[in-house]
């Protein structure tokens, strides 16, 4: 085996953002780009030899040839023994699993929830020993050692067959190529009651599962149909396409239409769901019915002892800053603690490490637990099959007696996607600018209690995280939140939250688009949106 050092170049836009570093696949596939970003990530992780590196992906298109590369400059940089997904898959939760199973760390090869192919967008993760996404302090890191490499160390290392589960081993060098499939099985079994939702199905109960494509497919396809024994063809879309077929794998009312369409159609089925590219997001409807993924947390929260993973209760809950406060009242009542974190599950990371949380969730629709480092799609669909196996009741019927007890959080999130970057910059930078005389103003016939941009300290290592969003926050608990995700791979998402809460009878059975309208006007009208981006409607509303 011979290991080459070949000279290179920095590249400038190496920055690895909230879920690492996202870029259109022909930016990864420029001469050295993928070799100097992983050359960095290897640099700064400083595995020991004898250490396991994971490595998979979600199917995207260059998730192969990247994984071949990947096992080549490991090999060289000193790594004997790496873990690989058969067929180079891995969802992002089934890899968090098989890190915390006593690897080093894992490199995860995904763009997430953005479209896939030739033209798509590709994405690269480190995941530390924990399973989770790697902190700040590492991806700050691997930005600088980036900006400045000159040279990457690869090995002439023969193509391992991804297809075949077994293990390969030459000079001292272990590859070993997993069922991507069956460990992730095995944990769910054991949070699950597998034999209640078996006899769901058995009575009856018709659901659809939309894997658009995408990384669960596999995992669905063997856990709903094969061991849960929901009839063949409730997984639809269930083969992982690099291009995920044509779609964008992003689980919301707009991108999952098909799947929308039937569950809001004269046939509806009971029970519907979706997953995104690498299986770590989820939607959940019910019969002509939406979850917003802000309730979907608080109900799994409030229904957690049903579970068998969970009867123990909860030891504390976390959302992001943006997801609305529905969980915040059901932690008041089971008097376990609610943390408020920025976006990024890695600021869920440090709470699950030092038992502070149980569950944690974000507004776009990722829900996750103390079982994996990352959110987790189809963990969230199992949840909610398991609570109506054991509740006995429909979707529907769940969350609307869970409005009756804690009130209802009406939500709704406009994004406005691939703006240039200048502009969504000026947005934000125009919000900032008012903060100082917003307090005590009235708007939309409620006055403003307080108006900031999000801060957090850690409770854990007390790092602190600035400049995390623009809030403006009622008096009656209302809010509007805006800013910018780092989780596209073109200019800017502009992101805008609107929230208010009911809990008056009466006033809970209301479209949320009423209900929000006169928010929802005065927060584009606040931030000036059309003017300052010329974008007279957002691109998605959820």
């Amino acid at each position: 085996m011979t290991i080459t050092r070949v000279a290179t170049s920095p590249f400038a836009d190496q920055r690895p953002g909230t879920s690492g570093l996202r870029k259109r696949t022909p930016v990864f596939q420029q001469p050295h780009y993928l070799e100097n970003f992983v050359q960095a990530l290897l640099d700064e992780a400083a595995l020991p030899a004898n250490a396991t590196l994971v490595v998979g992906g979600d199917g995207r298109f260059l998730n192969r040839e990247a994984i071949q590369t990947i096992i080549r400059m490991a090999v060289a940089n000193g790594i004997t023994r790496l873990q690989v997904g058969r067929g180079g898959w891995l969802s992002t939760p089934a890899a968090s699993h098989l890190i915390r199973r006593g690897a080093a760390g894992g490199i995860i090869l995904s763009a997430s929830h953005n479209p896939g192919g030739p033209d798509g967008d590709f994405g690269i993760k480190y995941n530390t020993a924990n399973g989770g996404p790697a902190p700040e302090s590492y991806t700050n890191a691997v930005a600088a050692r980036a900006a400045a490499l000159t040279s990457y160390a690869i090995a002439d290392v023969a193509p391992i067959d991804l297809d075949v589960v077994g293990t390969t081993t030459f000079e001292g060098v272990t590859v070993q190529v997993v069922d991507p499939v069956t460990a992730y099985v095995e944990l769910m079994e054991s949070l699950f009651d597998f034999s209640a939702i078996r006899a769901l199905f058995a009575g009856g109960f018709r659901m659809r599962m939309d894997s658009m494509h995408a990384i669960t497919g596999p995992y669905a396809v063997e856990i709903l149909e094969r061991c849960l024994g929901a009839p063949a063809g409730t997984v639809i879309n269930a083969v992982p396409l690099p291009d995920f077929g044509g779609g964008h794998p992003d689980p919301n009312l707009t991108y999952a239409h098909d799947l929308v369409d039937e569950m809001f159609g004269a046939a509806a089925l009971d029970f519907g769901a979706a997953s995104d590219g690498d299986g770590d997001r989820n939607m959940i409807l019910g019969q002509r019915f939406f979850v917003t993924p802000s309730d979907s947390l608080a109900v799994l929260a409030a229904n957690a002892t049903l579970v068998p993973g969970y009867a123990r209760g909860l030891r504390g809950v976390a959302r992001s800053m943006p997801t609305s406060a529905a969980v915040d009242a059901v932690a008041e009542r089971l008097g376990i603690p609610c943390f408020e974190t920025p976006t990024g599950w890695k600021f869920f990371g440090n709470l699950l490490d030092a038992g502070r949380i149980t569950l944690c969730g974000e507004e776009s629709f990722g829900t996750g637990s103390d079982h994996v480092r990352e959110k987790d799609g189809l963990w969230a669909v199992l949840f909610w099959l398991n609570v109506i196996a054991a509740r006995g009741e429909s979707v529907e019927q769940i969350v609307r007696a869970h409005w009756a007890t804690y009130g209802r959080n009406y939500y709704t999130r406009y994004d406005y996607e691939a703006v240039p970057t200048d502009a969504a910059n000026g947005v934000m930078a125009h919000l900032r600018a008012q903060l100082s005389s917003l307090a005590g103003s009235m708007l939309a016939g409620r006055r403003v209690h307080a108006a900031d941009d999000f801060a957090y300290t850690d409770p854990i290592d007390g790092s602190v995280s600035a400049t995390q969003g623009v809030r403006v926050l009622f008096d009656d608990g209302a809010r509007i939140v805006y800013r910018l995700s780092g989780t596209g791979t073109e200019g800017a998402t502009i992101r805008v939250y609107i929230e208010s809460k009911e809990i008056a009878a009466e006033r809970l059975s209301m479209e949320t688009a009423e209900a929000l309208r006169d928010l929802v006007e005065t927060a584009l009208a606040l931030a000036e949106i059309a003017l300052r981006t010329g974008r007279t409607a957002p691109t998605v509303i959820t």
